[in-house]
């Protein structure tokens, strides 16, 4: 996933401890490589909600300046800094229209769980007092509205897709969006494999007073998948 090459970032803690950054992000990657694997599992129960899983890291490099957990980093002074996010999805959807005239559209309700680890490192200048280093973790489930439409080209394999989860009261805005096309290869009945290429964009804005957060990702993928 491509990185932006520069985002701002504003973490403070909650009340307990957990998580504190309060100053200017700034990366140092135009692009990263990420883990990100997703699962579908349908049944033919009506009554009961499919289940879609995915998984995904986010680790960027760069430098911050100001002030983390109520420390000032030194005037002029930038600290290394690395920013690791891990996010497990749980999407319980029902198909509205289920390959009907080669077209899907899944509506249902993501629980997202955000797992934020942040390390920045100590700064020495001569005339300031030292910035000693901070580490901080936190974890936040995040509910979203999540839709998904599928449209398949009859007997080619190929198929366009678009889902998107998102979540706003005019403040606090979360949204996880993504197209792409895929191939499949018609090789067996049971077991068919299969290509993706896409765009996925993600913002995080949360400012409730305590926490505030800042996030943006976006960039292409690629990757495999398997038919069932």
């Amino acid at each position: 996933m491509d990185a932006d090459t520069k985002r701002v970032c504003i973490l403070r803690t909650d009340g307990d401890g957990s998580l504190s950054l309060n100053g200017t992000y700034t990366s140092n990657e135009t692009a990263t490589s990420d883990i990100y694997v997703w699962a579908l599992v349908k049944h033919p129960i009506p009554i009961i909600p499919n289940l879609r899983l995915e998984y995904v890291t986010v680790t960027d490099e760069g430098k911050t300046s100001g002030s983390v957990g109520g420390l000032a980093i030194p005037t002029g002074s930038e600290a290394p800094t690395t920013m690791d996010m891990t996010q497990f999805d749980i999407v319980p959807y029902y198909n509205i229209l289920d390959n009907t005239f080669w077209t899907t559209i899944d509506l249902g309700l993501d629980i997202k769980i955000i797992q934020t680890d942040v390390n920045v490192g100590k700064v020495t200048v001569v005339g300031f007092t030292p910035f000693d280093g901070y580490s901080s973790s936190d974890t936040t489930p995040i509910p979203l509205l999540y839709a998904r439409t599928r449209v398949e080209i009859p007997f080619t394999g190929i198929g366009f897709e678009v889902d998107a989860k998102a979540i706003s009261d005019g403040t606090n805005t979360m949204y996880d969006a993504r197209a792409k096309v895929d191939y499949t290869f018609n090789i067996t009945p049971l077991i068919q494999p299969g290509l993706e290429v896409g765009y996925r964009t993600q913002q995080l804005r949360v400012d409730d007073g305590a926490t505030q957060i800042d996030l943006n990702y976006s960039g292409l993928y690629a990757g495999l998948m398997l038919r069932f």
